[in-house]
């Protein structure tokens, strides 16, 4: 579009950040900050990063509208620039009621930058303490608004029945040496696509990322949950540190993850910044404009309301901050093909300016919900908080959004464990949880809203659920007293050496009943790397600063226990197979609930056996049937079902493999009226293939 002629010397406010306008040969700056008085934008050379070869104060009266400042620099004065950056000024600190944080010598970066460049000299002292930081502060690149990337015919995605998420780490994935991956593309994007057939063998529809956006790399956060930047990847994750490589080998991993029919979805940390508490860094956002962009304490000892655990909270009732967030949702969704989004600690943003709770309607929602660049993308919840403001279900404001159901979690592993009196929690949570996510007419929530998960990433591994009764987070530097208190059991033998063959076997059954009942329930199924092979963190439950092999995946495991890694491939098959296991809406009618040997299902304090029979009719589908058996001794199941089906075994959890899930070609007959279920193991029996009557419907 053709603007007025005085936009050629003026700029424009939108859009923040930098463009490249080629008609023009001249960059747009844009950024908001608005309570500044006084900014310059930096520009410097590739060789010379302390003094900048061009500078430019903006004037109020002509660079500025409303919040934004704004200016347009042709190719011709900014000369053979690389970076950019901006030095701002405003009203000192605590004079007026607003708590400002200003300081005109900090070398600052652009929010909105796209990708940032860390000198050789950078060093977060220097954004930390008084003075300034010229030359080793981080910076912005100009050549990324001008990077050339071809999608070809990519096709985006979004899974139904099928969605199995699996939660990964793109350093962790392939950073040891036994991944198989080449060198220099071990723990990078490039390395994930290298184990594309692998994920493709396994069976998942989706890879939720742990955080990708630009972190500070002194930081020593390995889990990358400090972001310093909402839209540039993190450099250390590409093979070349060059701008556009950056963005490309992102988007090739997309590209390549999409064209083998897997969803890719971000974990994204919008609650909070790597510049902490007041002893933090001013790298960006509190040099911009702290009072915007923060909530404030009335704490005068601790300044920044601390919702997030760790330091500082972003003002999302801020419309800049807001803006900023909604900005980068689109930028992921529309420039990098992101097919969705998991937002850490959700519920802040029903906090409002002073921290207070407001759930009647908080405006980022509805931003987020009625923008229609994301009316398509997935979008995730981990609805609570740092402090202690807990969501999940239907009193989270993002309606239609699918949550990280932390019950599930909790339920899964205490019966698993051992634990009696749980038989009716675990009904709800199998049938989707519909205690969380009513289906009413008022509510209308759909069972796949809730993300069934044993284990993530903020807790122990599913093996180390079982081989653990404590935590062992030393290493991590804060006497053991970080990470969860979980439901584990460690099977009878702490830790993972030198372990009984008779401790082994059981740890196979449990983390396959863990799969069991995760495939088996309502819902979108979701489990981190390498549980599928047993990796374990040798007990750290909290290693977010463990940039090594405790938490790189040790794929000898894979090789070493293939048993649970064919059970989950077959397992995830199962579940696709049958749509009934993740449909759309709650089972009702096509679900009836038993006892062991009594029809009536055993709802007391020491019972730990549960059966139910699946209806297939609904969704020309196999009946099956499944018992549970919690607890340490076998149990005899009469088969209740109420129908002439005659079955097949096909799991049993408690057998060696390949016999302990078997392909539909080799699923065993069962012409019996009762089952021995052995101790601490889950089967599953499905209607035979074979012709059945013809008041069902025939399944050949």
């Amino acid at each position: 579009m053709r603007g007025p002629e005085w936009e050629t010397s003026e700029g424009t406010p939108s859009p923040l950040g930098v463009t490249w306008l080629e008609s023009e040969q001249a960059y747009n700056f844009a950024i908001d900050t608005v309570n500044a008085s006084k900014v310059t934008l930096l520009l410097y050379l590739g060789n010379e990063l302390r003094v900048p070869c061009y500078s430019l104060q903006l004037d109020p009266f002509k660079n500025k509208s409303g919040p934004v400042w704004h200016c347009r620099v042709p190719i011709s004065e900014a000369g053979d620039a690389v970076y950019y950056a901006y030095q701002i000024d405003g009203p000192a600190a605590k004079v007026t009621d607003t708590w400002h944080a200003f300081d005109p010598e900090k070398v600052l970066l652009d929010p909105y930058a796209r990708s940032v460049f860390f000198p050789a000299k950078f060093k977060r002292d220097a954004a930390r303490l008084p003075g300034p930081n010229g030359g080793s502060a981080p910076l912005g690149r100009l050549d990324v608004c001008r990077c050339p990337f071809d999608w070809g015919n990519e096709q985006r995605l979004r899974h139904g029945t099928d969605l199995v998420i699996y939660e990964m780490h793109v350093r962790g994935f392939t950073q040891h040496p036994s991944s198989g991956i080449t060198d220099d593309a071990r723990g990078t994007f490039a390395g994930v696509i290298e184990k594309i057939p692998y994920l493709k063998e396994l069976g998942i529809t989706a890879i939720e990322l742990m955080p990708v956006f630009q972190f500070d790399p002194s930081d020593e956060n390995y889990w990358g949950y400090m972001p310093l930047n909402f839209f540039s990847p993190h450099h250390e994750y590409s093979t070349n540190q060059s701008s556009c490589e950056q963005h490309s080998q992102f988007r090739e991993m997309v590209r390549e993850l999409h064209k083998a029919g897997i969803e890719v979805i971000l974990d994204v940390v919008y609650n909070h910044t790597c510049e902490g508490d007041d002893q933090g860094p001013t790298y960006s956002y509190r040099g911009i404009d702290n009072a915007t962009y923060y909530i404030a304490s009335a704490n005068l000892k601790s300044p920044y309301a601390n919702f997030s655990g760790t330091g500082n909270t972003l003002n999302t009732s801020s419309p800049t901050v807001r803006r900023l967030i909604v900005d980068s949702l689109r930028y992921w969704a529309k420039e990098m093909h992101v097919d969705g989004f998991r937002f850490d600690l959700a519920s802040v943003f029903s906090r409002t300016s002073d921290g207070s709770i407001d759930l009647s309607q908080p405006p980022l929602f509805d931003q987020i919900a009625g923008d229609p660049d994301l009316a398509n993308v997935r979008l995730i919840a981990e609805p609570w908080d740092a402090s202690g403001l807990y969501q999940l279900g239907a009193s989270f404001p993002g309606r239609t959004w699918m949550q990280w159901n932390a019950r599930f979690r909790d339920t899964a592993q205490q019966f698993i464990r051992g634990d009696c009196g749980l038989v009716p929690d675990l009904m709800t949570r199998l049938y989707g949880s519909s205690d969380l996510f009513p289906d009413d007419t008022v509510h209308a929530f759909r069972p796949f809203q809730s993300v069934n998960y044993v284990a993530s990433h903020d807790g122990f591994t599913m093996y180390d659920l079982v081989s653990y009764n404590h935590k062992h987070n030393h290493v991590n530097s804060q006497n053991n007293h970080d990470g969860p208190n979980e439901f584990s059991w460690n099977s009878g033998w702490e830790g993972v050496e030198q372990v009984p063959q008779e401790v082994v076997n059981l740890r196979k059954r449990q983390t396959k009943n863990f799969c069991c009942l995760l495939m088996l329930a309502n819902g979108s199924p979701m489990f981190r790397m390498g549980d599928e092979f047993m990796q374990t963190q040798s007990g750290n439950n909290n290693p977010y600063n463990q940039d090594n092999e405790i938490s790189w995946l040790d794929w000898r495991r894979f090789e070493e226990n293939q048993e649970v890694f064919c059970f989950f491939k077959r397992m995830i098959a199962f579940r696709k197979s049958h749509s009934l296991l993740g449909h759309s809406t709650f089972w009702r009618d096509d679900i009836q609930w038993f006892g062991a040997e009594q029809p009536e299902v055993n709802m007391s304090a020491d019972s730990q056996v549960l059966a139910y029979c699946l209806r297939g009719t609904s969704t020309n589908d196999r009946d099956l049937y499944v018992m549970i058996n919690g607890s340490t001794k076998p149990r005899l199941f009469s088969i209740h079902a109420e129908t002439e089906s005659v079955w097949n075994r096909v799991i049993d959890t408690s057998l060696p493999s390949p016999i302990d899930i078997v392909d539909p070609e080799a699923e065993i007959p069962f012409e019996k009226d009762s089952y021995r279920v052995n101790q601490r193991s889950i089967v599953v029996l499905a209607q035979s293939t074979v012709a059945i009557s013809s008041n069902s419907v025939q399944i050949l």
